[in-house]
């Protein structure tokens, strides 16, 4: 643990004597009093915006049986909605299946491979943005009994160890809920990084990148470890495992996604339950991903005018260019030979009781994309 108390003291080290260097130095000073004038991220509660999302999956093989199940949006609250689900396709048997846990629903279908499996699935969502307004107490609180689900341990998210170590560190001296998560999420933005040459989401093998002190992943790893650390701490919390729509409405390129090709689109926020306000949007490895690619050089500054105001809305909000499937883990897909999942938030195959790796296009062909719609 020591020496990963002197790697997180040497990045932040780090990312403070860089920080002049780098405003003066990787931007041109027109470009950086621009950027420091113009560069907004700001989302507020509003009308909702309707989204058509559109899955094909198309296998190739043909003479061996194929299984193919493909996440359903199946969260319903103040910032989405789920509408509707339609599906086509030659399965032999095709049908909508929910995990008994966490209420996640996926189509579930099988083909005899007599032909190449196709499958078509369209999903009606509507979503909005949101901002907590700290001023106001929340007018519903949840169960006992639910909030007690989201502080349990997963199977990739343990949190006895070193995990319950490092939280009881962080949050030390802390005395609200509000100051655990505050001091957590800054920790985050702090000690992790967004590791572009990660596969998809990540793993979210919180417990491996404490001991190992290998703090770079994409959002599966940063967010899970942040929920993992605030379930450690006492704060129930949850992973939300989606896929981004459309563009940001603020400009950040890497905060929004392509309505016509989705496929590498999926992205997972997080969730915290505070006494006085409920659920509460959050998403640290959001603000790590604009740090490490919305420029095209490295931000190590988390004050910078390019980061900032996305550190300070992701602390509490979110836009709604995104739309959740699920809060579940450790799923276990019906009719699958091929054990569990840490999380379902892309489409799965098994062909010949073998599974395809939904991050190989060229294995696993399938296409996912979005249209606007009118409300």
């Amino acid at each position: 643990m020591k020496d990963n108390k002197m790697t997180m003291m040497t990045r932040r080290t780090l990312l403070k004597a860089a920080s002049g260097a780098m405003l003066t130095s990787v931007l041109p000073q027109a470009a950086f009093a621009q950027q420091q004038q113009e560069k907004r991220f700001a989302p507020q509660p509003g009308d909702w915006r309707s989204f058509e999302i559109v899955t094909r999956v198309n296998l190739q093989k043909t003479g061996v049986p194929a299984k193919v199940w493909v996440p359903l949006p199946s969260v319903e609250t103040e910032w989405q909605r789920s509408l509707s689900d339609e599906w086509t396709g030659n399965g032999k048997t095709m049908g909508i299946a929910t995990d008994s846990r966490y209420g996640a629903k996926y189509l579930a279908a099988e083909f005899d491979g007599a032909a190449p499996a196709v499958l078509e699935v369209r999903s009606r969502v509507q979503t909005r943005d949101r901002a907590t307004d700290w001023e106001k107490p929340a007018a519903l609180h949840a169960a006992p009994d639910d909030l007690r689900h989201w502080l349990q341990p997963t199977d990739l998210m343990p949190l006895d160890g070193i995990v319950r170590h490092t939280a009881r560190q962080i949050v030390a001296g802390a005395h609200t809920d509000i100051d655990k998560v505050q001091r957590i999420y800054d920790w985050i933005i702090i000690s992790t990084y967004r590791e572009p040459k990660v596969r998809g989401c990540g793993v979210g093998d919180i417990k491996a990148m404490l001991e190992t002190g290998n703090f770079g992943g994409k959002c599966g790893d940063i967010n899970g470890l942040f929920v993992g650390l605030c379930r450690a701490a006492g704060v129930p919390a949850r992973d939300a495992y989606g896929i981004r729509l459309a563009p940001s409405a603020f400009g950040y390129r890497e905060l929004g996604g392509n309505p016509a090709s989705l496929k590498s689109a999926q992205h997972c926020r997080a969730e915290v339950y505070l006494r006085k306000h409920g659920w509460v949007a959050m998403d640290p490895a959001d603000v790590g991903k604009v740090m490490r690619l919305e420029t095209g050089t490295w931000i190590k500054d988390p004050d910078h005018p390019v980061v900032a105001p996305v550190r300070k809305a992701l602390f509490g909000g979110w836009e709604g260019n995104w739309m959740a499937y699920n809060f579940a883990h450790d799923v276990k897909l019906r009719g699958s030979t091929t054990g569990k999942l840490g999380f379902l938030m892309y489409p799965q195959a098994e062909i010949g009781g073998e599974a395809l790796d939904p991050l190989d296009p060229d294995a696993f062909k399938y296409a996912i994309s979005a249209r606007s719609m009118t409300a």
